[in-house]
């Protein structure tokens, strides 16, 4: 168990060490196999930094195959005499800086030996043409791409990008993205960012999305098939692009009056976190091969059956509080997960109190008494929950609890300020727990670390102590559950789907 003032310490040390660069071969040598997470060791890779993709792929449906040319532009963080990129299907060529290099592919390893070393800091390339059906590939029990009817979807967390280009695939390497894929006339894609255009040829359209901001390699997405698209002005100004499957029938119209609220939301959420961090927004709602929802940056996507009782944008919220909190702000390693999914359902409880269905305290004093003392729900610590319940219930849950102690204790106007400030200060970029219990403690002058240590780090359930957060009267049961809960639950059950379906933690799913 991890208390506050030692949780710190132990941060520090670990963040102290450049998550890209191995001092044992500081000399040169090959670069690592893995970002250093200890969650995911394999995951990422080190020696380079990637600041741009580049993706031309020609996808047909049919048959699932994907061919494909990445380019990815990269700065060397120490001298390299060979690399890695995590990918999963079958390479046919590498080039680096022009050249035609050496590489060899195991599981979801590729390491690519150079004709000749790679100083330190220099501008690199890497070009690598590629093929494969990416749903008959399965590498550890795992398959995230999912083959639809017409079309696929390329969407998971924490991993995706392996099943359709090479990388860098640890959120602490975010770059900038084009992505041209061409399909037979008539299929639709999507994608991050904007959509700057398309182009025929033999029977072939090509889609064009830029992506302007940095993103993390999970947070890239695509999805393919028959949709219904729809381009207009958002919040801010902005453009705002929505799609929905042909074939959601009866669920098309609950779904639309779910995703076309995405610019009041966003209005709602930067009154709450500050300026929204990019460029772009929307939402995607595929009617099959999807049981969860994902805050693909600028353009969430939605499993169809959010909407099965009706509209729900408590969903909505959830994955554009992702923008902020995930997106802009990633996690610094996949323990840190909390700072994603804490706010994100936080957010929720916000909105529920601004729409009438609920304050946040009626929501914590809910979630409090919905789980007793003895339920197990309290062993799965949000701070530190293990790589198999990255995406448990308590970390969304307990997560929410945790935040609306923490503004108990320290008053709405702190509160407010040290998420507008983590929000600004990390922005694009990346933060760990340890981080963020130091700004907290900082706005709000107290010492904080019993109060984090009971929520995030310490098994069992809080115990009522207004000093933790938890205002006399919490546990005795009140008369009924405030009108949002019904719509929340509904929403983080099925989010709570997306795990399961990867291999990790009995939740099901991180739609959240």
């Amino acid at each position: 168990m991890f208390r506050g003032r030692g949780l710190r310490a132990a941060v520090a040390a670990c963040c102290a060490t450049a998550m890209f660069t191995s001092p044992a071969l500081a000399a040169g040598g090959p670069g690592a196999p893995g970002a250093g997470d200890d969650y995911f060791p394999g995951y990422g890779n080190g020696g380079y930094d990637v600041s741009h993709y580049d993706l031309a792929l020609r996808y047909q449906p049919s048959e699932d195959h994907l061919r494909g040319t990445a380019t990815i532009v990269a700065t060397t963080t120490q001298d390299l005499t060979s690399f890695n990129l995590d990918f999963a299907l079958t390479a046919k060529s590498v080039r680096v800086n022009g050249m035609p290099a050496d590489f060899r592919q195991h599981g979801l390893e590729m390491t690519v030996t150079p004709p000749s070393p790679l100083p330190e800091g220099e501008l690199a390339t890497f070009v690598v043409e590629y093929e494969g059906v990416p749903s008959t590939v399965d590498v550890d029990g795992k398959t995230p791409w999912v083959r639809t009817a017409g079309g696929a979807l390329a969407i998971g967390q924490p991993e995706i990008s392996s099943w359709w280009f090479p990388g860098n695939d640890h959120p602490r390497d975010k770059a900038t993205y084009d992505v041209a894929v061409a399909v037979p006339d008539g299929t639709e894609v999507l994608s991050n960012g904007a959509h700057t255009g398309n182009s025929s040829l033999a029977g072939w359209t090509t889609w064009h999305w830029r992506n302007s901001e940095p993103t993390a390699t999970y947070l890239a997405f695509l999805a393919i098939g028959q949709y219904e698209l729809h381009a207009r002005k958002g919040a801010f100004g902005q453009p705002f692009i929505s799609a929905y499957s042909e074939r959601l029938g009866e669920l098309a119209g609950p779904a639309k009056a779910s995703i076309e609220r995405t610019p009041e939301v966003l209005d709602f959420l930067s009154g709450r976190f500050g300026d929204y961090p990019f460029g772009a927004q929307g939402g995607v709602v595929p009617a099959e091969g999807l049981n969860f929802a994902l805050e693909n940056q600028t353009r969430p996507t939605y499993s169809h059956l959010f909407f099965r009782s009706g509209s729900n944008t408590s969903v909505v919220v959830h994955e554009n509080a992702h923008q902020w909190f995930g997106d802009s702000v990633s996690v610094d390693r996949w323990r840190d997960i909390w700072l994603n999914e804490g706010f994100a359902s936080y957010a929720e409880w916000m909105w529920s109190e601004a729409q009438g269905t609920g304050t946040t305290q009626q929501l914590f004093d809910h979630y409090y008494r919905a789980h007793p003392a003895d339920d197990a729900f309290w062993q799965v610590l949000p701070g530190d929950p293990g790589p198999d319940d990255v995406f448990h219930e308590a970390v969304y849950d307990r997560g929410a609890m945790a935040l609306h102690a923490l503004r108990n204790v320290i008053g709405d106007a702190a509160f407010q300020e040290i998420a507008r400030t983590w929000a600004a200060e990390h922005r694009h970029g990346n933060g760990n727990i340890g981080q963020f219990i130091d700004l907290a403690e900082k706005i709000s002058g107290q010492d904080l670390g019993e109060l984090f240590d009971a929520w995030l780090f310490t098994p069992g359930r809080p115990p009522a102590d207004p000093s933790l957060g938890v205002p006399a009267g919490a546990e005795p049961r009140s008369a009924e559950a405030p009108a949002a809960v019904s719509e929340i639950d509904r929403t983080h059950e099925i989010l709570a789907g997306h795990g399961s379906a990867h291999g990790y933690g009995s939740a099901h799913g991180h739609g959240r």
